[in-house]
């Protein structure tokens, strides 16, 4: 979307004011966990850009709550399972012995947009161990959030979705759909029903060197996220409204979490 296309969509400037109003008005509060999904581009003209969206949910969740979003690097997972594009197999070595180890401080993200990329460069934003799969936290319970994100299995009991289930923390999607909504992958893990599993590999730093490393994990399939979503929103609900020119959802985790179980245990 071109910046004139943003001007047009909304009827003034967005700002940290407005866009913290409008997150209020939805339900969000002082004090809660929010596991944050969202699209700049989705929210229309926003005076500032991304930095101007992470201070208007600072501010209205506090230093008393916690801020999480994903900070994936799927670049740093094996390239031999590249789709989106592939690349030639004769490269496949070449790249598994020299991409850069993960470094949280350090890899960008990708494919999570733009408010999340900015996020995790804040001051006092703390970042998840995993080298594909990385979750940022800011606030009261950040580090207890990202602490101890396994390899295996990383979007399961292990991971930083789990913790914010613990916390009930909720869901916010900003501008995008269920189909990115990741906490259905916390789902997908506890679900009972026939899965496979498959091992990636990823560098990392082990006692300061770059060490290549693999791990198991379940086979993940988002194509049946979007039909999960809307039987959420249609059997237990949740709060629709806008923020700024985007379509804004926010929902309970764990409500949305144990549905989704249920779900996959009966359409998988």
């Amino acid at each position: 979307m071109s910046e004139a296309d943003a001007i047009e969509r909304v009827p003034e400037p967005n700002t940290v004011a407005s866009l913290a109003a409008d997150l209020r008005d939805l339900g969000v509060e002082a004090g809660d966990t929010v596991l944050v999904h969202a699209s700049l581009s989705a929210l229309g003209w926003v005076s500032g850009g991304a930095p101007a969206v992470v201070d208007a949910l600072l501010s209205v969740v506090t230093e008393d709550g916690t801020l999480v979003m994903p900070t994936h690097s799927p670049h740093c997972s094996d390239p031999a399972h590249w789709s989106n594009p592939p690349v030639p197999e004769d490269w496949i070595p070449v790249i598994r012995e020299t991409i850069p180890a993960y470094r949280p401080a350090v890899t960008p993200t990708r494919g999570v947009g733009a408010i999340a990329e900015c996020f995790r460069t804040y001051p006092g934003v703390v970042r998840s161990a995993h080298p594909v799969v990385s979750f940022a936290a800011w606030g009261a319970d950040a580090e207890a959030v990202v602490a101890d994100h396994a390899l295996d299995y990383r979007l399961g009991e292990a991971s930083p979705l789990a913790r914010v289930y613990d916390r009930d923390g909720d869901v916010l999607l900003l501008g995008v759909g269920h189909g990115v909504n990741t906490s259905l992958h916390l789902a997908e893990n506890r679900a009972d029903y026939p899965k496979g599993t498959e091992t990636d590999g990823s560098p990392v730093l082990v006692d300061g060197e770059r060490a290549w490393v693999e791990y198991e994990n379940v086979v993940e399939d988002t194509d049946d996220f979007p039909a999960v979503g809307a039987a959420f929103e249609r059997d237990v609900g949740l709060a629709l409204g806008e923020v700024g020119a985007a379509t804004a959802r926010l929902a309970p985790q764990r409500d949305l979490v144990d549905f989704a179980v249920e779900w996959f245990e009966d359409n998988r």
